[in-house]
């Protein structure tokens, strides 16, 4: 997501910016712009797309000697992708980047407008900058300070001021960001490893409360309003890609362990306590509708499954969920009155791209779910929501699945005037991954590696969930896998249970409990060798993990959904296979 470099220093400042935000890339964003400090003066550059665009609008600015720089590649959160929304931003003579949410950001911008204070952009990074030239009055460190006491939520911030020229202040609360340094007194900023490796031989890892400022090459750093605090170093790591997996072993590991935040990120800017709310998207769109087709492959496909249900539930409107390969071909019918969405983590997914076409020819209004800005299907649908998951460099889908299930439970909310933000809310907590677990399915996994195969089993939201938990599997580990309907076991696929066919049974509290029960009991009476991951332990299968008691399903969904992708993680790892590269598939599906 959202990327932090900062320099201070006499070597070519914008070439360091533009590297240490070329690293940052894998990270996944829309926009990007730096700030340079130079003889008193702020030299600024924005650009939306990608960064070969800032280098290119900057092409003739260039710097000798010493000064200090910030640089930010943004995500849209709050504001759309556009130049007077990307960072750094302004006051009149400050500039600030910053990564996280400032979730008062409103109640900062009323009361600063009403003092005269003009805002030109949608986010909430404005209100920093804007924010800490209001209290400016004498010292620009104690306004800094005044700031942050005033300012709630989580952020890595970075601010530059003309007040003091030779000072580049810094702040981290929740969003990670870390300072190096290298022999010659040159200092590096960072919102992770991978812009600095390479450059700098030592590392300050910041914690929440830090705060301070460098001026005349030396680091003042400060801790929760306390006397100022050592500078700690330890040894930057040396391996780039290292520093882009930050220490796990796996793209997929790390992308399975994002999620939590991850999912804040999709929320940021469309929940309050009042609701639902996409900017993307205005609610006069929606009239007229009065049934809806999702279209999507692969995990996209299984995501669309649990919108539906979730849409038929809160909104109760008619879904059918077609997958785009088969779509294009049944001659469907379609009907104007039909919103047609489409799923796609690329936005490149030829099958259902050419699905996307034919119901634009068809008339029928077109939504996009996806995770790329500017790909062909964000370009074609007549609107979007993106799932800002960020890039995702595991082939086998994890965060791209998690926020797509987010934005359709979102809309279903938003459709049917439903409120369950308060539930929404405590997704990111339901999808942390505990250690203690994560070391059982470590366990676990060396007991499930050489039957005749899995069937992944759940009822309503948790079907579309087992489908995609087997998919996983499949992916990763070359193990054949199938996920059924639990109800559908003892209309056939019951005659291959044996011990040597491996059970994962989705077991909710909150949805159909005991039909479910029941039917892991008619496998297990087969003598199938079955693993439970329920909040309720069912003494004749065999494995049991156990997952927290909630009070409502979609937060038993998103724990099981972390469970199913670690336990396929984990057997790929046993069986020696490369998890991140699975062998015959891309990540962009771009031919039928």
């Amino acid at each position: 997501m959202c990327g932090i470099v900062g320099y201070v220093g006499k070597s070519d400042i914008k070439r360091q910016l533009l590297d240490g935000l070329k690293e940052l890339e894998y990270r996944g964003y829309d926009s990007a712009g730096f700030s340079i400090m130079k003889d008193g003066e702020l030299h600024s550059y924005k650009a939306v797309g990608k960064i070969v665009n800032l280098e290119n609008k900057a092409k003739d600015f260039n710097v000798d000697g010493f000064a200090l720089g910030i640089a930010h590649t943004r995500w849209a959160t709050h504001g759309k992708p556009t130049e007077i929304n990307a960072h750094p931003h302004f006051a009149e003579f400050s500039s600030v980047v910053h990564n996280g949410i400032i979730e008062n950001y409103q109640s900062i911008k009323k009361e600063l407008e009403a003092n005269g204070v003009n805002f030109l952009s949608q986010t909430d990074t404005e209100s920093i900058v804007k924010l800490f030239e209001y209290n400016l009055k004498n010292n620009a460190f104690d306004a800094f300070k005044t700031t942050l006491n005033t300012i709630k939520g989580a952020f890595a911030i970075l601010l530059l001021t003309k007040k003091e020229p030779e000072t580049l202040f810094f702040a981290k609360v929740g969003s990670p960001l870390l300072i190096a340094r290298k022999e010659n007194n040159e200092i590096f900023f960072a919102s992770s490893d991978a812009p600095v490796i390479g450059k700098a031989k030592e590392v300050i890892y910041l914690e929440d409360g830090d705060y301070g400022y460098v001026k005349d090459n030396k680091i003042h750093l400060f801790r929760n309003d306390k006397e100022e605090v050592k500078c700690n170093w330890t040894t930057l790591p040396e391996n780039k890609e290292f520093a882009q997996k930050e220490g796990y072993r796996f793209f997929m590991e790390k992308e399975i362990y994002e999620q939590s935040h991850i999912m804040q990120d999709t929320l940021m800017g469309r929940i309050d306590e009042t609701g639902v709310k996409f900017e993307e998207v205005e609610h006069e769109f929606f009239e007229g509708i009065k049934d809806i087709t999702i279209c999507a492959c692969g995990t996209s496909y299984h995501a669309g499954m649990v919108g539906s249900y979730l849409i038929q539930r809160n909104a109760r409107i008619k879904v059918s969920t077609e997958i785009g390969s088969e779509f294009r071909y049944k001659d469907p019918i379609l009907d104007k009155d039909t919103l047609f969405i489409v799923i796609s983590q690329s936005g490149e997914t030829a099958d259902t791209l050419e699905s996307l076409k034919m119901a634009k020819e068809a008339g029928l209004k077109t939504l996009a779910i996806c995770n790329v800005d500017n790909s062909s299907i964000v370009r074609l649908a007549d609107r979007t929501i993106l799932t800002r998951a960020g890039i995702e460099k595991g082939v086998a889908s994890t965060k791209a699945f998690a926020t797509q299930v987010m934005v359709l439970w979102m809309l279903a909310n938003y459709l049917g005037n439903k409120n369950e933000t308060d539930i929404m809310m405590q997704v990111a907590d339901a999808c942390k991954v505990d250690d203690k677990m994560h070391e059982k399915i470590k366990r676990l996994s060396k007991r499930y590696l050489y039957g005749h195969g899995f069937f992944f089993i759940g009822r309503d939201v948790f079907f579309p969930l087992a489908l995609e938990g087997a998919l996983k599997l499949k992916e990763i580990s070359y193990l054949h896998a199938e996920g059924y309907p639990a109800g559908e076991m003892k209309h056939g696929p019951i005659a291959l249970a044996d011990p040597e066919l491996y059970t994962i049974a989705l077991l909710s509290k909150n949805i159909l409990f005991e039909k479910t029960k029941s039917n892991i009991e008619e496998l297990s009476s087969r003598d199938s060798t079955i693993l439970t991951i329920a909040p309720e332990e069912i003494e004749t299968t065999d494995d049991f993990i156990k997952t927290k008691e909630y009070n409502h399903y979609m937060l038993e969904f998103y724990e099981m959904m972390v469970i199913t992708q670690l336990l396929a993680m984990e057997i790929s790892i046993r069986l020696g296979n490369d998890v991140d590269m699975p062998r015959n598939l891309a990540k962009s599906v771009t031919v039928e």
